[in-house]
């Protein structure tokens, strides 16, 4: 079985957020990811790793106002020094708590902007981060993201993200793949998977319908976690799901797909 990191912006939230820490060891995750830190002091994140011996596998750059919907600054030309601000914020985390790996959300598709220029201005902000976040041995990972959960969103699809990270020509820029997400939105989970493990550096798993466990739904992941294993995988698969009632109950699907 490939090794699992619990995400403590959907799991555990029984407790409040720095709580779920402990939550997450107390159960028999070894690392933990989450959407964003920026709310606390990272000296806060930091303590809760170190007493709970957890690893923070993944955080994202700032993405805007996400309360009002907005979903990432990359792709607007309108924003490129705010996004380069989000660059240098999210370094300073990083580099505190030790994470090495960040995701870029890359955006909705802004009104009024052609999806041409969105792109080079994709392109252009993925250069600029990528070039930060080399100098302290960090890789940049962008994220295809399905459109049924998230309308206008500019990243929709694996070869879409392939391509952009051929031309930016960053050797530490890859893939998040997020099995959830391209089951919506292109399925051939395992053809993919295969094609693109070299440059995939983080999973996700959530079954569909509802994002909710893994065995929950239509998605095969006895079959998927096997192929991983297979594929000789290495790195992390988020639990980037939503619970379908208690966390702690709902984590029989560890064992019930070994």
């Amino acid at each position: 079985m490939p090794k699992f990191c619990a995400n403590l912006s959907m799991m555990f939230t029984e407790a409040a957020f720095l709580d779920r820490f402990g939550a997450a060891r107390a159960n028999g995750f070894d690392g933990v990811e989450f959407l964003f830190p920026y709310a606390f002091e990272a000296d806060q994140i930091a303590e809760r790793l170190a007493r709970h011996e957890l690893q923070l596998v993944l955080h994202n750059l700032p993405a805007g106002d996400w309360d009002a919907g907005e979903r990432g600054l990359a792709c607007d030309p309108r924003r490129i020094g705010q996004f380069q601000d989000s660059v240098a914020l999210a370094l300073d985390y990083a580099v505190a708590l030790g994470v090495g790996r960040l995701h870029c959300l890359a955006g909705k598709l802004p009104p009024d902007v052609a999806p041409a220029l969105a792109h080079d201005t994709y392109v252009a902000n993925l250069r600029f981060a990528a070039a930060r976040l080399a100098a302290h041995g960090i890789d940049l990972l962008i994220e295809p993201i399905n459109t049924v959960d998230m309308p206008g969103y500019f990243l929709t699809g694996s070869a879409q993200a392939a391509a952009v990270i051929a031309e930016c020509g960053a050797a530490n820029l890859f893939m998040q793949y997020d099995i959830y997400h391209m089951q919506r939105m292109e399925g051939e989970l395992a053809a993919t998977l295969r094609a693109r493990l070299p440059l995939i550096r983080h999973i996700q798993a959530a079954d569909n319908p509802g994002r909710h466990e893994p065995g929950t739904g239509e998605i095969n992941y006895r079959y998927l976690f096997a192929l991983l294993d297979e594929l000789g995988y290495d790195g992390w698969v988020g639990c980037e799901y939503h619970p379908r009632g208690d966390t702690v109950a709902g984590l029989v699907w560890r064992s019930a797909l070994s």
